[in-house]
């Protein structure tokens, strides 16, 4: 009989973008021994996880340097997921290029705007004009496919191996510091057997009657009860009044806490008492280590 863990079906996680990015190293780091799914844009990742075409998915939600991805926040509000972790990947980024084209030959890169923004000074240093681009590893595949000599790409190590590039330059973020944060999604929440006294963190979404006046109220229910908030975002709730547009707003939270602790199971009951609505997205241990 063989080994019973090699004989077990391997997870199937979605991510978007190609072979090479970021995010396929994140649902490997999440889900090992998974098999990491393409998918060409963050919809179709909601979409096949929805859908049963695949087991999980992994999600950027913010990074250290460019801050939220506002478009993923809205995204879990659309979508019937449930966040049942998170992982943090270090972000090291390179510039790419075909083999025998040196750095002088660049004259402009192609990535994903935010991995631009993080290499903005190394790359304004050589003069390199910037082009947007769906993510950093298709654009290491559209200048290997088209075997391009005066177009460089910001992506990973594993995009250059992957599409037979060479790497100009390592390391050329701007600051070493620059880490994306990864949700963990699942069909259905996580059960949560025991803390262990294991750091955790709940996300949740509410909107208020009274927008960001009563924003104030719903702080006060986490305050007094001492429990400690790491994230607020503010997402707008675009309505039509009369012919005009006005704007409420849902707020996304993360507490660390469990919601298998009291005080938080009375905290989002004393949030139920004058909300318009409280969604818990999850609840799920905290990843603590960087790599």
């Amino acid at each position: 009989m063989g080994d019973i863990a090699s004989e077990m079906p391997r997870l199937r996680v979605a991510y978007q973008g190609v072979p090479g990015a970021y995010s396929q190293f994140a649902a490997e780091k999440a889900y090992p021994n998974c098999e990491a799914v393409p998918c060409e844009e963050f919809e179709n990742v909601f979409e096949d996880l929805e859908k049963g075409l695949v087991d999980r998915a992994i999600l950027p939600i913010e990074n250290s340097l460019g801050g939220s991805i506002h478009r993923n926040y809205d995204l879990l509000l659309r979508h019937t997921v449930h966040i049942e972790g998170e992982v943090k990947v270090v972000i090291r980024h390179c510039l790419l290029a075909n083999h025998g084209v040196k750095l002088h030959d660049i004259k402009r890169v192609l990535s994903h705007p935010q991995a631009l923004a993080q290499c903005e000074t190394t790359l304004a240093k050589f003069g390199i004009a910037r082009e947007a681009a769906n993510d950093t590893a298709r654009s290491a595949q559209y200048i290997a496919d088209n075997q391009l000599k005066d177009v460089g790409a910001v992506a990973s190590a594993t995009a250059a191996k992957i599409y037979g590039l060479n790497i100009l330059l390592e390391d050329i973020q701007d600051n070493s510091r620059n880490i994306t944060r990864f949700l963990m999604l699942a069909r259905e929440p996580a059960v949560i057997l025991s803390l262990d006294d294991k750091p955790f963190k709940t996300s949740i979404v509410i909107s208020l009657h009274q927008g960001p006046r009563d924003l104030f109220k719903a702080l006060a229910v986490f305050s007094m009860r001492q429990i400690n908030l790491t994230k607020i975002e503010s997402r707008p709730i675009r309505d039509t009044i009369n012919g005009s547009l006005c704007f409420n707003y849902f707020f996304h939270l993360d507490i660390e806490a469990s919601t298998a602790v009291q005080n938080v199971q009375n905290a989002i009951k004393h949030l139920e008492e004058f909300a318009s609505s409280v969604l818990v997205l999850g609840s799920y241990p905290s990843d603590m280590s960087i790599t």
